[in-house]
C-alpha cells in the first residue's frame, strides 16, 4: 500500500470537487465502527452458545464475555496513539482501507472462536484486530475533514463523530436479527452474524475509502478568508506530533478529555440499573431500556451540537459548560432521587450524556486551534489514550463504590449518591485543567521550511 490507489497523489481533490462530498465519506466509516456501543447484545447469546436456552457450567459467564469490548476499547487507544502518525502521513484512504481489514477481519476470526467455542480467540479477533480497526478508523478521516472545513471545524468533525455515537441504532436491531435469522432449536446464531457483519461492514468502509478526498495545497473554501488576526487560542503555525507531547497543554487536553469522559462513561454503562435502583417500582426493565434508547440520542446529538457550537463560543468556553452544568448535574442527580422526581433525574442525564458526547466530539477542533493542522490527526490519536484510561475509571468508580455502600448498609436508592458527588468533583478538577489552558509557545512551533519540506515528503 505505498502507492497506487492508496497514494496520497491519487486522492487530491480536482478543482471544483464538493467538500460536502468528504463527510459522507466519513460517516460510511463511523457508521461501522461505532458497532462497538452495540456489541453487548451478543453477551447473553454467547453466554448459552452450548446450552441454546440456558447457560451450561461449559458456557462462558458474562465477566469473561465483557472483557471483548473492554480489549477493544484499549486497543483502540493505543492503536490511535501508535499509528496516528501513519495515519496522517499515508493519507485517509490508506487508514481507512487497513481499518476495514482489520474491523471486519476481527468479525471474521471471531466467528472461528464462537465455532470453536475458544474465547482466546474472540479476545484476539474482536478486541485486539477489531481494536485496532476501531482505532484507526476513528482518527482517520478527522484532519481530512478539518482541512476542508477550516471556517467549520467542529462542525465537520462533529458529524463523523456524531456516527460513531449513533451506529448502535442501526448495529443493535440489525444483530438481534440476523441472530434470529440464523438461530435454529439446536443452534445460535452468533457465529454466521459475526461473518455476515464483518463482510457487509467491509463493503460499506470501502466506499468511504473510494470516496473520500484530500483538499489541494493551498486550498481555500469560496468566499472565505482567514483571518488575520487569529483567536488568542488559535494558531495559524503547526507543531510536530511528537513535540506536541512535550507541551504542557498537550496533557492539559489530556485530563480535560479524560475526566469528562470518565465521568460520563461510568453512568452510561449504569444507567439502566440506576433508574431501577433509584426509582424501585417506578422504573421497570422495559422503562429503563427506553431511558437507555434516549441517552444514547443525545449522546448522539449533542457530538454534532457542541462542537457546532465550539465553532461559534471557541473551544475553551465549551469545555467550561461541559464541567461547569455537569457539577450542578451531575449534585442533582442525589436531590432527584431523595425527591423522587423522574423528569429531573431523567433531564440531567440527557444534558450530561449529550456532554459526554460533545467532549469527544469537540476535542479534535481543540487540537486544532493549539497544534494547527498538519500533525492533528496524529496528536489527536494520541489523546485517545485518555478514551481507553477513562473506559477504566468510569466503571470501576461507579460499580465499586456503588458495591461498597450496598455492602455497609447503604439502601439501593442512595448507594449512587457519593459517586455523584465524587464524579462532580472529577468535573471541578477538569474546569481547573482547562482553565490553565494557553496558547502553544512559539518555540514549539515549526519553522515554515521545516513545514513545507515534510509536506512535500509526503
Amino acid at each position: 500500500m505505498s502507492g497506487g490507489i492508496f497514494s496520497r497523489e491519487r486522492i487530491i481533490a480536482p478543482p471544483g470537487f464538493n467538500r460536502w462530498m468528504v463527510p459522507p465519506a466519513a460517516l460510511c466509516v463511523h457508521l461501522c465502527i461505532g458497532q462497538a456501543y452495540a456489541f453487548s447484545v451478543f453477551n447473553l447469546p454467547m453466554t448459552k452458545l452450548l446450552g441454546i436456552t440456558t447457560s451450561t457450567p461449559d458456557d462462558w459467564k458474562l465477566t469473561d464475555l465483557g472483557w471483548i469490548f473492554s480489549i477493544a476499547i484499549v486497543c483502540l487507544g493505543l492503536s490511535a496513539a501508535v499509528l496516528g502518525r501513519w495515519v496522517e502521513e499515508g493519507g485517509p484512504r490508506k487508514a481507512m482501507f487497513a481499518s476495514g481489514v482489520c474491523f471486519s477481519g476481527g468479525f471474521l476470526i471471531s466467528a472461528v472462536g464462537v465455532y470453536l467455542h475458544n474465547l482466546w480467540i474472540i479476545y484476539l479477533g474482536y478486541g485486539v484486530l477489531g481494536g485496532i480497526g476501531l482505532g484507526l478508523g476513528y482518527i482517520s478521516p478527522v484532519s481530512t475533514l478539518i482541512k476542508w472545513f477550516p471556517d467549520r471545524p467542529g462542525m465537520a468533525t462533529g458529524m463523523a463523530i456524531m456516527g460513531f455515537g449513533g451506529a448502535a441504532f442501526i448495529a443493535s436491531p440489525l444483530s438481534v436479527w440476523l441472530m434470529a435469522q440464523f438461530s435454529t432449536p439446536t443452534h445460535v446464531g452468533v457465529a454466521e452474524t459475526f461473518i455476515v457483519l464483518g463482510v457487509v461492514y467491509f463493503c460499506f468502509m470501502m466506499v468511504g475509502a473510494a470516496i473520500v478526498r484530500l483538499p489541494a495545497s493551498g486550498w481555500m473554501p469560496a468566499g472565505y478568508v482567514p483571518p488575520v488576526q487569529p483567536k488568542k487560542l488559535v494558531t495559524t503555525s503547526h507543531v510536530f506530533v511528537y513535540q506536541a507531547l512535550k507541551t504542557p497543554q498537550f496533557w492539559l487536553i489530556w485530563w480535560v478529555l479524560c475526566l469528562n469522559v470518565t465521568a460520563g462513561i461510568g453512568v452510561l454503562g449504569q444507567a439502566s440499573a440506576m433508574s431501577q435502583e433509584m426509582f424501585p417500582g417506578r422504573i421497570t426493565a422495559a422503562t429503563a431500556g427506553g431511558f437507555v434508547g434516549l441517552l444514547s440520542l443525545f449522546n448522539m446529538g449533542g457530538r454534532f451540537f457542541w462542537a457546532s457550537i465550539s465553532d461559534y463560543i471557541g473551544r475553551k468556553n465549551t469545555y467550561f459548560a461541559f464541567f461547569a452544568l455537569g457539577v450542578i448535574l451531575y449534585a442533582a442527580v442525589p436531590y432527584s432521587g431523595a425527591a423522587g422526581s423522574v423528569s429531573l433525574f431523567v433531564l440531567c442525564f440527557c444534558i450530561i450524556l449529550s456532554m459526554y458526547g460533545g467532549g469527544f466530539a469537540t476535542v479534535p477542533a481543540y487540537l486544532r486551534d493549539m497544534f494547527g493542522t498538519r500533525y492533528v490527526g496524529a496528536i489527536h490519536g494520541m489523546l485517545l489514550t485518555a478514551w481507553s484510561a477513562a473506559g477504566i475509571f468510569g466503571p470501576v468508580l461507579v460499580n465499586y463504590i456503588r458495591q461498597y455502600n450496598v455492602d455497609h448498609g447503604v439502601a439501593k436508592a442512595q448507594a449512587y449518591n457519593i459517586t455523584m458527588y465524587l464524579m462532580a468533583a472529577l468535573l471541578v478538577v477538569g474546569f481547573l485543567c482547562n482553565l490553565f489552558i494557553t496558547a502553544v509557545n512559539e518555540r514549539h512551533h515549526m519553522v515554515p521550511d521545516e513545514s513545507d519540506a515534510m509536506g512535500m515528503a509526503d
